[in-house]
C-alpha cells in the first residue's frame, strides 16, 4: 500500500523543461494519421454530404484513395503553426499563473484559455489553408480553388484576396482555440493528476491513455459548435464569404440549432485518437529527450 508521501511524489514529479516545439512534432504526427477522418469532418460541416460513410464514399469515388490525403500539406502547415504555438504558450500560461499538476482545474483551464487566444490568431492562416484544401474537392469543378500546396495557398490568398484573408473566420477560430485548448490541454492534466493520486495509475503510457481519452471526449463536445462556424465561414471564398452572424442565422434557419454539433461523431472519431495520439506521443517524445539527456551526461 502506497504511503501519503508516495502519491504525493508520484502525483507531482520534478518540473522538467522541455523544447518549445517538441507537442507541435506531436500533434503533427497525429493529424497526419488522423487525416482522412478529418477531412471527412471538414467536408460534413462544409457541403451537404449527409453522413460519414457517404462523405468518405464520395471522396474516393471521385478522387480515388489518395483523394483521402487531399491537403495534406495544409494539415501539417496548420500544426507547425497552431499546435508549436499553443504547446509553448499552455506552458508559460502555467508559468504565468503559478499553475502546477495540483492546480484546481479552472486554472489550468484559464491557462489553455489564455494559450488558446494567442495560438488562434498565430495559426489563423494555416487554419484556413487546411480548411479550404481539406474541402476544395468536394466542391464543383468550376467553384475549385486547385492549390498546388499549403504555400501556393497562402500566397495566392494575399495575392488574390489580399493580406486581410488571412484573417477571416479569426473570431470562431480563436474561439474555437480558446474552447479547445481549455478543454484538451487542461483536461489532459486534470485527467492526469486525478488518476495519479490512485494506487492504479503510475505515470505510463495506460496512465496517459487513459486521460488522453477522457481529454478527447470532453474537447470534442466543447469545440463542436465553434469547430461548425469556422469551418463554414473558412471554406468560403471572395463572393462566397460570409459574416459570422449571417451564417448563424442561416443555419439556425435551415436546420435548428443542433447544427451546432452536425458532424459530432466523425469530430469525435477524429478528435480522439488525435488527442490520444497527440499526448502518447508528446508523453514518448519527452521520454526520448530524457533518455538522451542521460546519454550526454554519462559522456
Amino acid at each position: 500500500m502506497s504511503s501519503p508521501a508516495d502519491v504525493v511524489s508520484k502525483a507531482a514529479p520534478q518540473k522538467k523543461v522541455y523544447p518549445f516545439w517538441l507537442g507541435g512534432v506531436a500533434a503533427t504526427i497525429a493529424a497526419s494519421i488522423t487525416h482522412p477522418l478529418d477531412l471527412t469532418k471538414v467536408r460534413l460541416q462544409a457541403t451537404g454530404d449527409k453522413g460519414m460513410i457517404q462523405s468518405i464514399k464520395k471522396t474516393v469515388r471521385t478522387a480515388g484513395y489518395r483523394g483521402l490525403l487531399d491537403g495534406i500539406s495544409g494539415t501539417w502547415m496548420r500544426q507547425m503553426s497552431y499546435s508549436v504555438c499553443r504547446f509553448w504558450a499552455y506552458d508559460e500560461a502555467k508559468k504565468f499563473l503559478n499553475a502546477g499538476p495540483q492546480s484546481p482545474a479552472w486554472k489550468l483551464a484559464l491557462a489553455g484559455s489564455m494559450a488558446g487566444g494567442i495560438a488562434g490568431v498565430i495559426g489563423n492562416p494555416g487554419e484556413i489553408v487546411m480548411v479550404r484544401m481539406q474541402g476544395d474537392m468536394a466542391k464543383p469543378p468550376e467553384k475549385r480553388l486547385n492549390y498546388k500546396h499549403c504555400f501556393d495557398a497562402l500566397f495566392r490568398m494575399v495575392r488574390e484576396e489580399g493580406p486581410s484573408s488571412l484573417l477571416r473566420g479569426v473570431g470562431p477560430n480563436v474561439i474555437r482555440a480558446i474552447l479547445m485548448n481549455a478543454s484538451q490541454l487542461a483536461s489532459y492534466d486534470f485527467f492526469k493528476a486525478e488518476l495519479l493520486k490512485t494506487k492504479y495509475f503510475d505515470d505510463n503510457i495506460y496512465c496517459h491513455t487513459v486521460a488522453s481519452f477522457a481529454a478527447g471526449t470532453v474537447a470534442t463536445t466543447v469545440c463542436s459548435p465553434a469547430d461548425v462556424l469556422k469551418s463554414r465561414i473558412m471554406s468560403g471564398s471572395g463572393a462566397e464569404s460570409k459574416s459570422t452572424m449571417e451564417v448563424i442565422r442561416r443555419s439556425f434557419r435551415n436546420e435548428g440549432a443542433m447544427f451546432m454539433f452536425k458532424g459530432w461523431v466523425p469530430a469525435w472519431m477524429r478528435l480522439q485518437p488525435t488527442t490520444m495520439l497527440i499526448f502518447i506521443t508528446f508523453e514518448q517524445l519527452k521520454n526520448l529527450v530524457d533518455w538522451t539527456r542521460t546519454l550526454r551526461k554519462s559522456d
